[in-house]
Protein backbone atom coordinates (compact mmCIF):
# COMPACT_ATOMS: atom_id res chain seq x y z
CA UNK A 1 0.00 0.00 0.00
CA UNK A 2 1.08 3.32 -1.26
CA UNK A 3 1.85 6.41 1.28
CA UNK A 4 -0.88 7.74 0.09
CA UNK A 5 -3.26 4.62 0.70
CA UNK A 6 -1.61 4.62 4.15
CA UNK A 7 -2.84 8.58 4.76
CA UNK A 8 -6.22 8.07 3.23
CA UNK A 9 -7.06 4.40 5.20
CA UNK A 10 -6.41 6.82 8.77
CA UNK A 11 -8.52 9.59 7.39
CA UNK A 12 -11.55 7.03 6.90
CA UNK A 13 -11.00 5.96 10.46
CA UNK A 14 -11.25 9.55 11.46
CA UNK A 15 -13.73 10.86 9.58
CA UNK A 16 -16.69 10.06 11.92
CA UNK A 17 -14.80 12.43 13.94
CA UNK A 18 -16.87 15.74 12.68
CA UNK A 19 -13.64 17.88 12.36
CA UNK A 20 -12.66 20.03 9.75
CA UNK A 21 -11.20 18.00 6.87
CA UNK A 22 -7.72 19.73 7.63
CA UNK A 23 -7.76 18.47 11.21
CA UNK A 24 -8.60 15.16 10.10
CA UNK A 25 -5.97 15.27 7.88
CA UNK A 26 -3.40 16.24 9.95
CA UNK A 27 -4.89 14.00 12.31
CA UNK A 28 -4.14 11.05 9.73
CA UNK A 29 -0.73 12.05 8.89
CA UNK A 30 0.16 12.03 11.92
CA UNK A 31 -1.05 8.53 13.04
CA UNK A 32 0.29 7.27 9.88
CA UNK A 33 3.69 8.60 11.14
CA UNK A 34 3.38 7.42 14.68
CA UNK A 35 2.46 3.33 13.39
CA UNK A 36 5.38 3.65 11.52
CA UNK A 37 3.30 3.06 8.35
CA UNK A 38 5.47 6.15 7.07
CA UNK A 39 8.87 6.67 8.62
CA UNK A 40 11.53 8.95 9.25
CA UNK A 41 13.03 10.00 6.23
CA UNK A 42 9.97 9.14 3.50
CA UNK A 43 8.35 11.44 1.42
CA UNK A 44 5.20 12.71 1.71
CA UNK A 45 2.95 12.06 -1.47
CA UNK A 46 2.54 15.67 -3.17
CA UNK A 47 -0.75 17.45 -2.21
CA UNK A 48 -1.90 17.29 -5.36
CA UNK A 49 -2.08 13.17 -5.25
CA UNK A 50 -3.15 13.49 -1.48
CA UNK A 51 -6.15 15.73 -2.26
CA UNK A 52 -7.09 13.08 -5.45
CA UNK A 53 -7.28 10.36 -3.30
CA UNK A 54 -8.96 11.72 -0.20
CA UNK A 55 -11.04 14.28 -2.33
CA UNK A 56 -10.53 17.06 -0.93
CA UNK A 57 -8.46 20.55 -1.95
CA UNK A 58 -5.10 21.08 -1.77
CA UNK A 59 -5.67 24.22 0.40
CA UNK A 60 -7.15 21.82 3.26
CA UNK A 61 -4.11 19.53 2.68
CA UNK A 62 -1.38 22.80 2.61
CA UNK A 63 -3.07 23.95 5.87
CA UNK A 64 -2.81 20.57 7.32
CA UNK A 65 0.95 19.72 5.90
CA UNK A 66 1.79 23.55 7.38
CA UNK A 67 0.47 22.40 10.83
CA UNK A 68 2.64 19.33 10.92
CA UNK A 69 5.16 21.33 9.62
CA UNK A 70 4.95 23.60 12.52
CA UNK A 71 4.61 20.69 14.99
CA UNK A 72 7.80 19.34 13.45
CA UNK A 73 5.87 16.01 12.45
CA UNK A 74 7.24 16.57 8.71
CA UNK A 75 10.01 18.98 7.45
CA UNK A 76 10.09 20.77 4.14
CA UNK A 77 13.13 21.21 2.07
CA UNK A 78 12.66 23.50 -1.01
CA UNK A 79 12.89 22.06 -4.32
CA UNK A 80 12.04 18.54 -3.00
CA UNK A 81 9.28 17.87 -1.01
CA UNK A 82 7.70 17.34 2.27
CA UNK A 83 9.38 14.39 4.43
CA UNK A 84 8.79 12.63 7.70
CA UNK A 85 10.81 14.66 9.99
CA UNK A 86 13.73 12.65 11.46
CA UNK A 87 13.21 11.25 15.03
CA UNK A 88 14.82 13.36 17.84
CA UNK A 89 16.18 11.27 20.24
CA UNK A 90 15.96 13.34 23.70
CA UNK A 91 18.55 14.29 25.63
CA UNK A 92 18.06 14.99 29.51
CA UNK A 93 20.35 17.38 31.68
CA UNK A 94 20.53 17.49 35.72
CA UNK A 95 20.15 21.00 37.01
CA UNK A 96 21.65 19.49 39.83
CA UNK A 97 25.13 19.56 38.20
CA UNK A 98 27.45 22.47 37.16
CA UNK A 99 28.42 21.03 33.50
CA UNK A 100 29.76 22.29 30.23
CA UNK A 101 27.96 21.25 27.14
CA UNK A 102 30.88 19.78 25.99
CA UNK A 103 31.09 17.41 29.11
CA UNK A 104 27.96 16.62 29.23
CA UNK A 105 27.09 15.21 25.59
CA UNK A 106 31.03 13.31 25.97
CA UNK A 107 29.73 11.74 28.79
CA UNK A 108 26.67 10.52 26.69
CA UNK A 109 29.35 9.50 24.17
CA UNK A 110 27.76 11.79 21.65
CA UNK A 111 30.13 13.70 19.37
CA UNK A 112 29.71 17.30 19.97
CA UNK A 113 30.84 20.20 17.40
CA UNK A 114 30.31 24.00 17.89
CA UNK A 115 29.83 26.70 15.05
CA UNK A 116 31.28 30.17 16.25
CA UNK A 117 28.34 32.46 15.84
CA UNK A 118 30.31 35.46 17.40
CA UNK A 119 34.12 35.95 19.22
CA UNK A 120 34.97 39.70 20.64
CA UNK A 121 35.02 42.12 22.49
CA UNK A 122 32.66 44.97 22.75
CA UNK A 123 31.20 47.69 24.92
CA UNK A 124 28.91 46.39 27.58
CA UNK A 125 24.62 46.77 27.33
CA UNK A 126 23.33 47.95 30.82
CA UNK A 127 22.52 44.46 31.49
CA UNK A 128 25.37 42.67 30.98
CA UNK A 129 27.06 46.12 33.32
CA UNK A 130 24.68 45.32 36.16
CA UNK A 131 24.99 41.45 35.83
CA UNK A 132 28.58 41.46 35.78
CA UNK A 133 29.05 44.36 37.59
CA UNK A 134 31.32 46.54 35.05
CA UNK A 135 31.69 49.88 34.41
CA UNK A 136 31.07 51.79 31.01
CA UNK A 137 34.82 52.13 30.69
CA UNK A 138 35.29 48.66 31.01
CA UNK A 139 34.99 45.67 27.58
CA UNK A 140 32.85 42.53 27.70
CA UNK A 141 33.91 39.46 25.91
CA UNK A 142 30.96 37.71 24.02
CA UNK A 143 30.87 34.32 22.65
CA UNK A 144 28.33 33.02 20.75
CA UNK A 145 27.93 29.73 19.56
CA UNK A 146 25.70 26.92 17.93
CA UNK A 147 26.48 23.54 19.65
CA UNK A 148 25.63 20.63 17.97
CA UNK A 149 25.80 17.13 18.86
CA UNK A 150 25.74 13.77 16.54
CA UNK A 151 24.96 16.25 13.66
CA UNK A 152 21.44 17.50 15.44
CA UNK A 153 21.72 20.96 16.42
CA UNK A 154 20.65 21.44 19.74
CA UNK A 155 21.46 24.89 21.08
CA UNK A 156 22.40 28.11 20.24
CA UNK A 157 24.27 29.95 23.47
CA UNK A 158 25.44 33.25 23.93
CA UNK A 159 27.81 33.89 26.52
CA UNK A 160 29.40 37.18 28.03
CA UNK A 161 32.50 37.62 30.56
CA UNK A 162 34.35 40.49 31.73
CA UNK A 163 37.19 41.03 29.70
CA UNK A 164 39.54 41.04 32.17
CA UNK A 165 38.56 37.49 32.36
CA UNK A 166 38.47 36.44 29.13
CA UNK A 167 41.18 38.92 27.22
CA UNK A 168 41.18 36.93 24.26
CA UNK A 169 37.81 34.98 22.99
CA UNK A 170 39.23 33.74 20.30
CA UNK A 171 41.65 31.34 22.19
CA UNK A 172 38.88 29.39 23.38
CA UNK A 173 39.09 26.14 22.00
CA UNK A 174 36.02 22.98 22.16
CA UNK A 175 35.16 24.32 25.81
CA UNK A 176 34.47 27.68 27.49
CA UNK A 177 35.10 25.99 30.56
CA UNK A 178 37.97 24.56 30.29
CA UNK A 179 39.60 27.73 29.40
CA UNK A 180 38.41 29.10 31.84
CA UNK A 181 39.73 26.75 34.24
CA UNK A 182 43.40 27.15 33.40
CA UNK A 183 43.26 30.17 34.81
CA UNK A 184 41.20 29.49 38.13
CA UNK A 185 38.20 31.19 36.60
CA UNK A 186 35.71 28.23 36.26
CA UNK A 187 32.31 28.70 37.94
CA UNK A 188 31.63 26.39 41.37
CA UNK A 189 27.69 27.45 40.89
CA UNK A 190 25.25 29.04 38.99
CA UNK A 191 21.23 29.90 39.07
CA UNK A 192 19.33 28.94 36.18
CA UNK A 193 16.07 30.43 35.05
CA UNK A 194 14.23 28.52 31.95
CA UNK A 195 11.31 30.10 30.79
CA UNK A 196 9.27 28.68 27.40
CA UNK A 197 9.45 30.18 23.79
CA UNK A 198 9.11 30.31 20.69
CA UNK A 199 11.65 30.46 18.01
CA UNK A 200 12.09 33.34 15.91
CA UNK A 201 13.07 33.42 12.22
CA UNK A 202 16.93 33.50 13.08
CA UNK A 203 17.08 30.70 15.90
CA UNK A 204 15.04 28.43 14.13
CA UNK A 205 16.96 29.00 11.15
CA UNK A 206 20.25 27.60 13.07
CA UNK A 207 18.63 25.09 15.04
CA UNK A 208 16.85 23.69 11.87
CA UNK A 209 13.00 24.09 12.92
CA UNK A 210 10.05 25.71 11.65
CA UNK A 211 9.70 29.78 13.19
CA UNK A 212 7.61 29.65 15.94
CA UNK A 213 8.15 25.95 17.45
CA UNK A 214 8.56 25.79 21.46
CA UNK A 215 12.11 25.87 22.65
CA UNK A 216 13.59 26.30 25.81
CA UNK A 217 15.36 29.73 26.99
CA UNK A 218 17.95 29.78 29.42
CA UNK A 219 19.45 32.35 31.07
CA UNK A 220 22.21 31.44 33.49
CA UNK A 221 24.20 33.45 35.71
CA UNK A 222 27.59 31.94 37.33
CA UNK A 223 29.16 32.63 40.42
CA UNK A 224 33.13 31.71 41.25
CA UNK A 225 34.02 30.31 45.22
CA UNK A 226 34.40 34.13 46.08
CA UNK A 227 30.55 35.16 45.49
CA UNK A 228 32.05 37.25 41.96
CA UNK A 229 29.82 36.81 38.95
CA UNK A 230 32.05 35.36 36.70
CA UNK A 231 29.20 34.57 33.23
CA UNK A 232 26.28 35.66 32.22
CA UNK A 233 24.63 33.23 29.45
CA UNK A 234 21.47 33.07 27.44
CA UNK A 235 20.67 30.10 25.64
CA UNK A 236 18.15 28.67 23.08
CA UNK A 237 17.22 24.85 23.64
CA UNK A 238 15.48 22.69 20.94
CA UNK A 239 11.75 22.13 22.50
CA UNK A 240 11.57 18.49 21.10
CA UNK A 241 15.03 17.10 21.70
CA UNK A 242 15.73 18.33 25.40
CA UNK A 243 14.83 17.64 28.85
CA UNK A 244 15.83 19.22 31.90
CA UNK A 245 15.72 16.91 35.07
CA UNK A 246 15.72 18.38 38.68
CA UNK A 247 16.32 16.15 41.72
CA UNK A 248 13.71 17.42 44.63
CA UNK A 249 13.58 16.40 48.53
CA UNK A 250 11.86 17.52 51.85
CA UNK A 251 13.57 19.18 54.19
CA UNK A 252 13.89 18.01 57.40
CA UNK A 253 13.13 20.63 60.43
CA UNK A 254 15.18 23.34 60.51
CA UNK A 255 17.08 23.01 57.19
CA UNK A 256 16.77 25.18 54.37
CA UNK A 257 17.66 24.43 51.21
CA UNK A 258 20.72 26.61 49.31
CA UNK A 259 20.26 27.90 46.50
Amino acid sequence: MSAADQIFSMLKESSQSGAPLYLQLRRSIEEAVNRGLIGPGDALPSERDIASKADISRVTVRKAVQDLVKGGILVQRHGSGTFVAPRMERVEQSLSRLTSFTEDMARRGMNVRSVWLDRGLYAPSPEEMMVLGLSSTELVARVARLRIANDTPLAIERAALSASVLPDPEAIGSSLYAALETTGNRPVRAVQRISATNLGDADARLLEVPPGVAGLQIERISYLASGKVIEFTRSVYRGDAYDFVAELRLTGPGEELRP
